[in-house]
């Protein structure tokens, strides 16, 4: 099959550097209430899948939208999928006529994986603390011709580990969830792999024979792994990853006492001025496949006399406490680390808080306000492989922001 991520690969993939993994964990509170994760070695899980899963998942266990949180690590070596950037891939009909029946497989799978976790709960014992790690860098690099995507080490980047440990009652190592806020692109290959983020679960559980290592993604919109390239730098980071995690694993961690709330809503974020006829047409004849290919598909829709969607329906917010003071925070998309920095300063006063991104559907990037305002590819240009009409509207990190801090207020007050 046809790799995600890169819409400069020419050929499918050739081959295997390790295997890539959907995975669950299922917890569940003094008062029943059932809260699932799943990671999945993906470069994004689409609305479609998303909404599918979470559907099956209801019917056949009972768990509502708001307990399900579906993540994404963003590995550019994992397949492609069917409603997730479809249009920065110029590959031959056969390849692309594998997508849509591999999709629906996948999220097949995604259910049977979810409903065994919740077959197989046991006693456990929950803990978190933090760790680091420093091989991110952030990429937004400010130039006399604006903004590029390279390596600007004065740039703000989110080096924080958080780590949840599960355990028996007599502390034997059941699952360790972890995550880090940077691309997951340290490869640009025809192999399946899950890039750093799949080595460093690979060796914690070596290191931990009979646990799950979980990985997600946080706000690492405008970070990558540098430099990189080449499998030593990938195991190289995935390494210093595990050992982050293990550092917080030997030290002292914060218990988490089996109580909790989960909220999760969706709210619809304003596109900018959209294109016009006259642009979309010219758009026909640029050299880039994505830019031609957005421009037929929006053609064809003023062809068929309906309007361009002025935004974007359904744009996923989530919030969960696990115990008294833990705040997770789920956004949709590939949110920048702003992001982070924000919420982790404006829900401080709730207790410890994290922040996953590229989690329940990975749509575009998020830009903060900043990003927005200062262009370059996270701000504008990455609209288009993901075959969305035009920029974000100003305003989408308040719209965003408040809606977190909403939801947290409840998860809050929920007893």
């Amino acid at each position: 099959m046809w790799l995600a991520g890169y819409g400069a690969r020419k050929k499918p993939a050739e081959g295997t550097q390790h295997d890539l993994y959907v995975k669950a964990l299922a917890l569940q509170d003094d008062d029943g209430r059932k809260y699932v994760l799943l990671t999945s070695d993906l470069v994004g899980i689409p609305r479609g899948v998303s909404e599918g899963v979470a559907a099956e998942v209801k019917k056949r266990t009972g768990v509502e939208r708001p307990y399900l949180m579906l993540t994404s690590s963003h590995t550019h070596c994992g397949p492609a999928l069917r409603d997730n950037l479809e249009v920065a891939y110029d590959m031959p009909e056969d390849e692309l006529k594998k997508i849509g029946p591999y999709t629906e497989k996948l999220q097949a799978q995604m259910v049977e994986t979810i409903v065994a976790a919740l077959k197989e709960m046991k006693p456990a014992k929950l803990s978190h603390a933090t760790g680091k790690a420093r091989f991110a860098v952030n990429r937004r690099k400010p130039t006399d011709k604006g903004i590029i995507n390279d390596a600007n080490p004065d740039g703000p980047v989110d080096h924080e580990v958080p780590v949840l440990r599960v355990t028996t009652a007599d502390g034997k190592l059941l699952a360790v969830v972890f995550g880090y806020a940077c691309h997951n692109t340290t490869l640009d290959y025809y192999k399946w792999c899950g890039d750093y983020a799949g080595f460093a679960q690979i060796a914690l559980e070596e290191k931990h024979p009979g646990a799950q290592a979980m990985f997600f993604m946080g706000c690492g919109g405008d970070a990558n792994p540098l430099p990189r390239r080449t499998v030593e730098l990938c195991e190289k980071y995935g390494k210093e990853l595990a050992t982050a995690v293990e550092d917080v694993l030997k030290g002292e961690l914060k218990p988490i006492t089996a109580t909790g709330a989960a909220r999760y809503e969706t709210i619809e974020l304003p596109f900018d001025k959209l294109p016009q006829k006259e642009q979309l047409n010219a758009d026909l004849l640029s050299k880039n496949y994505s830019v031609r290919k957005r421009a037929e598909r929006l053609l064809k829709t003023l062809e068929a006399g309906k309007k361009i969607d002025d935004r974007y329906p359904a744009y996923p917010v989530q919030v969960w406490r696990l115990g008294t003071e833990l705040y997770w925070v789920a956004l949709g998309g590939e949110a920048v680390v702003d992001y982070s920095f924000r919420l982790k300063k404006e829900l401080a006063k709730h207790g410890t808080v994290w922040v996953a991104a590229y989690a329940n559907d990975v749509m575009a990037y998020i830009p903060s306000e900043r990003v927005l305002k200062e262009g370059g590819y996270e701000g504008d240009t990455s609209m288009v492989p993901y075959g969305l009409p035009t920029k974000w509207a100003p305003g989408i990190e308040d719209k965003i922001v408040s809606k977190v801090t909403e939801l947290a207020k409840q998860v809050a007050e929920k007893k």
